[in-house]
This record gives structure tokens, sequence and C-alpha cells, in this order.
């Protein structure tokens, strides 16, 4: 019998808001549980940015995309790609928006957020064309967005982290855009779903096995997308030459073990990886970093490593 564990301190904010996150049966239903449960923990914006929204033309689809940028700069600045979680089914510029500013105000770089297409309305492949179809002209267009081309890194969480994965591999295949680091945060890698993560935590945390194995059944409904490493990285055969990467987990989550994965995968491969757990932590901590000095700190070291990476010394 697995015996349920008790949270971090810091998480108990995040428990109170997901009483509602994870509600209602139809899609409309949970997508608006899901903004609900995000504004309950969203506080105003750090001062010191300029945001605006804009349109990104990509083959098939005009993405929607939040650009965040240190007030006061001019020139070009390193560029974080975000990418939001959610299952691919929830979410949108609104309800990843703490997460995003925060990128900005902690590294100092650009962070374009992704309103990618979501499930079930637009399965497999929709979501990885939209986001590689902005890192592609983001990286073809960086003047007019006044960011470095060569200072392009990719963060995302959970479903985010899928598709932060997802680029690197499609980045790698095609010769570019160059990528020089990833923030992959407690991900879904496209596993089988029976490591024992997901076992010890399939319930009691907020996300759910149950819910987990709905969202990867909405996103990939074709027997061929099995097979497919951007539609599910973790079976790609090859992992060399990817981007310099930060993992990190949480404890008590169903998916921590395929950051787990990821991470060894990569290692494996050569690739310059930190793995990190937060210990005690539950799927989506970042979320509470604005109560929790713990999960602050988490938020902190994804920051320090993006910031390392796209400003050298800095």
């Amino acid at each position: 019998m697995i015996t349920r564990r008790e949270p971090h301190a810091d998480m108990q904010v995040l428990i109170e808001a997901q009483q509602v996150a994870y509600g209602g049966t139809t899609v409309e239903e949970q997508r608006a549980a899901w903004t609900a449960y995000t504004k309950k923990l969203a506080p105003p914006r750090a001062p010191g940015l300029t945001v605006r929204d804009v349109v990104i033309p990509t083959p098939g689809h005009d993405v929607p995309v939040r650009v965040y940028r240190p007030a006061d700069t001019t020139g070009a600045l390193p560029c974080i790609i975000y990418m939001h979680g959610g299952g691919f089914m929830k979410g949108d510029l609104d309800s990843s928006d703490p997460v995003a500013w925060g990128l900005t105000a902690e590294s100092g770089a650009v962070t374009v957020s992704v309103d990618y297409r979501l499930t079930p309305e637009h399965p497999y492949p929709a979501a990885f064309n939209d986001c590689y179809g902005v890192l592609s002209y983001l990286a073809s267009h960086a003047r007019q967005f006044e960011i470095n081309p060569a200072r392009i890194a990719l963060a995302g969480d959970s479903a985010g982290g899928h598709l932060a994965a997802s680029l690197c591999l499609a980045a790698r295949d095609r010769r570019g855009p160059r990528i020089v680091g990833q923030a992959v945060i407690y991900t879904v890698i496209g596993s089988d779903m029976t490591a024992a993560s997901y076992q010890e935590n399939a319930e009691g945390y907020g996300l759910t096995t149950a819910a987990c194995h709905n969202y990867m059944k909405l996103l990939l409904p074709a027997p061929e997308h099995q097979t497919d490493p951007y539609a599910r990285p973790i079976v790609a055969t090859d992992f060399s030459g990817l981007p310099p990467a930060y993992i990190v987990s949480a404890e008590l989550d169903p998916v921590r073990d395929d950051g787990r994965l990821y991470a060894s995968k990569l290692a494996l491969a050569g690739v310059d990886v930190t793995y990190r757990e937060a210990k005690s932590m539950i799927h989506g901590f970042m979320r509470a970093r604005f109560t929790g000095p713990a999960a602050k700190a988490e938020y902190d070291r994804i920051c320090a490593f993006l910031r390392g990476r796209l400003i050298p010394g800095g």
C-alpha cells in the first residue's frame, strides 16, 4: 500500500487553489477551472517591464505571443521562448503570465510566451508546429524583435517542457535555429507512464496519473504518433548534440520520473545536463514562489541557469 507523503509547507497555497484547478467534465469547464486556479495565484507583474501582444505568422497558423522586455533597454537582447503547461488542452497567455514575466524579471532577457493551439480541437502536430514556427520566425526576424538570434533559449513546464524537448530535437535535426539552453520543468516526455512516480503519486497531489493518460490520449490520437520523436521525445534514438539542459522535477508528482528519464538520456549522450528534484513539492510549484521561499529558490535556480546560458558571466 502506498502511503501519501506530506507536501512541503510552501505547497499549501497550491493545494488550496487546486480545489478548482482540475474541476469540470467538459473541455470548456476544465479550461474555466484552470483559468480560475491560475488567477488565484497571479500577483501583479513586477515593475520595469514592457509587455506587448503580437501575432507571429507561421506556416498554416498565425500564433499569438506575448513579448516581455526589460523596460528602457535598446539593442538586441537574448531571448527565452516559453511554452506553458496545461496538459496540452488548457492554458493561454494570461494563465501563464506570472511564470513568463518572471523569466524576464529574473534573467534580463526578452521572453516570448507562445499561445499554441490546444487539444482536443488541435491534436499533434498543431502545438509542435506552432512553437517551432515561432522559434524559426524569431530567429529569422530577430531585428524586428530586438533580440540576438545567437542567444535563444527554450523554457517550458509540464506540456511546455515536452514541447521544449521536441523543439530541441527538431532544431538539431533541421540544422537550426540555434538553441543555447533548455529549461525543462516538471515535464512529460512521452513515456509509457509505468515508472514508479506514476504509481506512488497517482492521486492526492493535484495532477493525477489518470489525467496524464487522458491528456496524452487527446494529444496523440493516431497510432503513427507513438513512434514520432517530436510527438514523444523519449522514443528518439539519438540525444546527442542537444543544448545544455536544466531539468527539474517535483518529488510528489506523477510525471517526476519523466524528468529523471529525460535527464539520463541526455547525460548518456554526452549532453551537459543538470537534474534537480524539488523535495516534497508538487506539480506546479513555480506558482507558489510568491508566498513560499523554498518554491522561490527553485524558480530562481531555473532563471539562474537561463541567465548563465544567455548572458555569459551574467
